[in-house]
């Protein structure tokens, strides 16, 4: 039984007897720093059965407390707020059987998409934000209990790989990523820049030659081109298909590279060349069920007006797909191929969001339970000082680019501050991307994911304040404090006539959060709720190292204690880390 559990069953024996009433459960929150006590009451919630003064009533709750459990040293009341401080007996005790698992149990499966990308471009910021976001999830919900496959769907055919295909075939004179020396993403990505560029000064010849831009648009060749070869792509045209498989080809080992380097993986993949004809058997049993309707024209809608939104297209009058009946299909595949999965997380961006709100409505009405679990893990777009990326026009800040740039810049700032002294070369250069990544993730993470992020890659990498690199250089300073340890900090110390201090208090409190924290996290599909938990943990922890000496401290059996607490605070910033997909170094 817990603190709380012990004082809601005393409580209640009070009430019982001055008010003739019980509570099933009472709101407890953490005293506030402001406040002496390390738990608080909250009695306003108790004057919904009770009469009387919030004051008075707290004042003999906690007069009773206070007599009857050993726990509780003394109390105050503010308003009506009982602040209980609880014994350092307690605390130490909480402490010592410190669970990061504590309370988590096994939950069912748990699908995570991310990443989901186009074969015409490498993967760009946008992309990194997706896929931190993604896997950082997936991390959480499998720390909190459930089985998660991580997996992704590929955006492999359609126009936009067609234009990417004729650029090579008309430009391309046989390159190849081995004959370039680029990852094939980069050269695929090219052509798709190249076939832009040809078909604006198409469309500016038919403009001078007097068609209307609209018009133009529409019909200049290179585009009626592109068009054909997607025609031959469906037909099944031997040549088309053999460039289309070897061009993606290229893009899979390119993108292979850089999510290696982003430190992000996936135990699944599809393709929507695989998928793009799912969905329409379940259309037509949607329509025998009277879940969809026929329009005159042939095609298949449903009518969602009731719920709020419209009605929405499923089929085509000519019998062909929409995006919508696809994505049906394909939520339904992934059911059947993960029988144990019984919700799924889709991370896409913000401005698919009606489209989720739909397709989630949809799989509902056709009967599905496990739609009830389905989450558009929606996210704002991120934008750099220099401004927005346009993919079509090359402008794009590219993901690998980023990753270096960030590497760069943690060098840059690392030889300023003077630090790494005693390092090798080879020790530095990981050292930097360690550093790079962990204030790129960091940075990204610990923001909501529906706001909009600026992000600016040097201050990301600052070594003070709300960033990742601060987190990192906190654990490399515990972990040098346990390299000087000459004594065995196994056995638990023996504490019986100490006195915590208060921001030893402090940090166990902070410390016994993060399985609340964890639960949090999965339930909300937040790893901005780990990323602020675990810079709290540092900003706590610096103010105890600030605050009380550790190795300097005379009495040995406080000096164990206090370095046994400084090794649990880094085992829960690189377990919270772990969940961020950010590694911490020992050193720095």
């Amino acid at each position: 039984m817990n603190i709380q559990d012990h004082i809601s069953l005393k409580a209640n024996e009070l009430l019982k007897k001055e008010f003739d009433t019980t509570f099933e459960s009472f709101d407890f929150q953490p005293t506030r720093k402001d406040f002496d006590g390390d738990i608080t009451l909250v009695v306003f919630s108790l004057l919904k059965k009770i009469k009387g003064n919030p004051v008075a009533i707290g004042t003999a709750i906690g007069e009773f407390l206070k007599e009857q459990l050993d726990e509780i040293t003394d109390y105050n009341v503010v308003k009506g707020f009982l602040n209980l401080s609880l014994s350092d007996a307690y605390i130490l005790d909480q402490f010592y059987n410190l669970d990061s698992k504590k309370g988590i149990k096994a939950k069912g499966g748990r699908l995570v998409e991310y990443s989901s990308p186009n074969t015409n471009k490498p993967l760009h910021l946008g992309h990194i934000r997706n896929n931190l976001l993604g896997y950082s999830v997936a991390k959480i919900l499998e720390a909190a209990g459930h089985k998660v496959y991580k997996t992704q769907i590929i955006n492999d055919r359609g126009i936009h790989i067609c234009k990417s295909m004729l650029a090579w075939k008309r430009f391309g004179e046989g390159q190849t990523p081995v004959s370039t020396g680029l990852k094939g993403d980069k050269l695929v990505g090219n052509f798709y820049v190249a076939f832009d560029k040809a078909y604006k000064e198409e469309i500016a010849a038919l403009i001078a030659s007097g068609t209307d831009k609209e018009t133009a648009e529409k019909t200049a060749p290179i585009l009626l081109e592109a068009q054909e070869m997607l025609r031959k792509w469906e037909a099944g045209d031997q040549e088309v298909v053999d460039l289309w498989k070897t061009m993606n080809g290229w893009v899979y080992k390119g993108f292979e590279v850089t999510y290696k380097n982003l430190g992000v993986d996936f135990d699944s993949y599809y393709y929507e060349s695989d998928t793009y004809l799912l969905g329409k058997d379940i259309v037509v049993e949607g329509l025998e069920k009277g879940v969809f309707f026929k329009k005159e024209d042939g095609s298949v809608w449903i009518d969602l007006t009731e719920d709020g939104l419209d009605e929405k297209i499923v089929l085509r009058a000519d019998g062909t797909a929409v995006y919508m009946t696809q994505d049906i299909g394909t939520a339904i595949q992934r059911i059947k191929d993960h029988p144990d999965v019984n919700g799924m997380v889709y991370t896409v961006g913000n401005e698919q969001d009606y489209h989720f709100k739909v397709l989630f409505l949809i799989l509902k009405k056709l009967g599905f339970d496990w739609a009830n679990q389905l989450y558009h893990l929606s996210y704002g777009m991120v934008d750099l000082p220099s401004g927005k990326m346009k993919s079509r026009e090359g402008t794009v800040v590219d993901a690998d680019d980023l990753i270096v740039e960030m590497s760069d810049t943690a060098e840059k700032l690392s030889d300023e501050l003077g630090k790494l002294e005693g390092f090798s070369e080879e020790q530095k250069k990981e050292l930097y991307k360690t550093i790079g990544l962990g204030a790129l993730k960091y940075f990204i993470l610990k923001v909501d994911p529906k706001k909009r992020i600026l992000f600016d890659p040097a201050e990301s990498v600052d070594f003070q304040g709300n960033t990742g690199p601060f987190i990192q250089y906190t654990h490399a300073r515990i972990q040098s404090i346990l390299r000087k340890v000459d004594f065995d900090i196994n056995a638990n110390a023996d504490l019986s006539s100490y006195s915590l201090h208060q921001k030893e208090r402090d940090l166990i409190a902070i410390l016994e959060d993060y399985p609340s924290v964890l639960e949090a996290a999965a339930s909300q599909y937040s790893p901005a709720l780990i990323a602020n938990y675990t810079y709290d943990l540092v900003k706590t922890f610096n103010s105890f190292y600030q605050n009380v000496s550790i190795l300097g401290e005379s009495n040995q059996q406080v000096k164990s204690f206090r370095v046994q607490l400084s090794k649990k605070v880094a085992a829960y910033i690189k377990e919270s880390f772990a969940l961020l997909g950010i590694e911490v170094p020992d050193r720095m």
